[in-house]
């Protein structure tokens, strides 16, 4: 939808919602009953099918007891490769070279683990400055583990203005002494879609493997991972997936490199015919499925039993296409209606540069944004003064998006929002 060609009116609101191809499955989700949910990219709302799904686990660990883990509908054995085959197409991926399991930094561990290898003067890790805390947290304990000195062997690309990162600032990164790569494929503030297979095209010209973070994109952006040969990749399942807090996180690695030795070994990681041979020596699976390390956690798993499907039914292609259209009418009405309020939108404009969601800056938005919880809207806070607002595509409607500017328009011409500190909680 162009941004421009928009009607700031309640009825055009309701007309795109009678006209949209998935608007059927808002009925699907627990949202509030007066309030209105912005903030799936931090973590989605609970689904009647996860719920159900959730229900049914429960039931066969009541009825199977032990024997949950090879019989009835679910077995808990297999579970993690079931669900990798229903989350392999929202990555472009075949799906045993997907394995849904961990989490976000434990399979970056993983994977850091397996594919920075340092080799002569090749002993540095490029990553960026924007990018998600935990990654850098885990890529400065792999450089410790090593004997390296973060400080000198974890290079940051630097962002020119705060919010962005340009490709040709990276690209000029990948020096020689550079052993891996390891890249969001969504700036989790501004928004940014990162151009994947450029970036990867040229890491490969130049010897080094490349990951990204999926995080912020995996359940709203289509991609291509198998296709543009991305070495690996990894991605919670608790935001645009809706498996729940603290749900179980998945993993990519290429087929290319499928028989390689995972560089942190666990029994789950097995070939599964081996498995229960408990042998001294570890015989990894052929597939992703190597790349696991403990039992999965079936109960955490269970919610993406119900979730993963929705997405198939849906498609990934229209639900982007959705997305763009939620935040493009979104940033319509933030200009329409809130000029001369200080706000700035802190994201790429363009399309094929936009996450799903729209970071807009404020000087207030700490305070701003318990004004709008207090109003009965859900948004994201991210410091020192960014206002994330996702319109998820299954469950947000467009007259969500107008009724959400609507009272973020009477918050600022009432400054009501000065009631409040202008610093975030415990939790932002």
């Amino acid at each position: 939808m162009n941004g421009s060609l928009f009607l700031p009116s309640e009825a055009y609101a309701l007309e795109r919602d009678a006209a949209d191809g998935l608007a059927h499955f808002r009925s699907e989700f627990y949202l509030p009953q007066k309030g209105i949910y912005l903030d799936g990219n931090s973590l989605g709302v609970m689904s009647v099918r996860a719920e159900q799904a959730v229900a049914d686990v429960m039931d066969d660990w009541k009825r199977h007891g032990i024997d949950g883990w090879t019989e009835g509908e679910r077995p808990w054995f297999y579970q993690a490769e079931r669900l990798a085959e229903w989350m392999a197409p929202l990555v472009g991926a075949a799906a045993d070279e997907v394995i849904v399991s961990g989490s976000t930094t434990v399979n970056l561990h993983q994977l850091a683990a397996t594919f920075y290898q340092p080799v002569g003067k090749r002993t540095k890790i490029l990553a960026d400055e924007l990018t998600f805390p935990s990654d850098l947290y885990a890529l400065q304990s792999q450089l410790r583990l090593r004997g390296y000195d973060p400080d000198e062997h974890l290079v940051l690309v630097k962002s020119r203005d705060g919010r962005f990162l340009d490709e040709a600032d990276i690209i000029s990164s990948m020096t020689e002494e550079i052993a891996l790569i390891v890249l969001p494929t969504v700036l989790y503030r501004s928004g940014q879609l990162l151009d994947i297979p450029l970036l990867t095209a040229e890491a490969h010209k130049r010897g080094i493997p490349i990951g990204f973070d999926g995080c912020h994109s995996v359940g709203v952006i289509p991609h291509r991972f198998q296709e543009w040969d991305v070495d690996f990749a990894y991605w919670c399942s608790y935001k645009y997936l809706n498996g729940g807090p603290g749900s179980v996180a998945a993993l990519y690695v290429n087929r290319r490199h499928l028989g390689r030795m995972p560089g942190l070994a666990g029994w789950f990681g097995s070939d599964k015919e081996k498995q229960f041979d408990l042998g001294p020596v570890f015989t990894p699976a052929s597939t992703a499925g190597a790349y696991q390390i403990g039992t999965p956690h079936i109960l955490s798993m269970a919610p993406l039993l119900g979730a993963l499907p929705m997405f198939a039914e849906a498609g990934i292609e229209a639900i982007r296409e959705k997305s763009l259209q939620l935040t493009a009418y979104l940033m319509a009405l933030l200009e329409a209606e809130l000029a001369g309020y200080g706000f700035v939108i802190g994201n790429p404009r363009e399309d094929e540069r936009r996450g799903g969601h729209v970071s807009l800056e404020h000087p207030e938005a700490a305070r701003i944004c318990k004004a709008l919880k207090a109003n009965g809207v859900i948004p994201d806070f991210r410091a020192p003064h960014v206002i994330r607002l996702a319109p998820v595509p299954l469950y947000t409607s467009f007259h969500d998006v107008w009724s959400a500017v609507r009272r973020l328009k009477q918050i600022m011409e009432e400054r009501s929002y000065e009631q409040f500190e202008n610093r975030r909680g415990v939790i932002a």
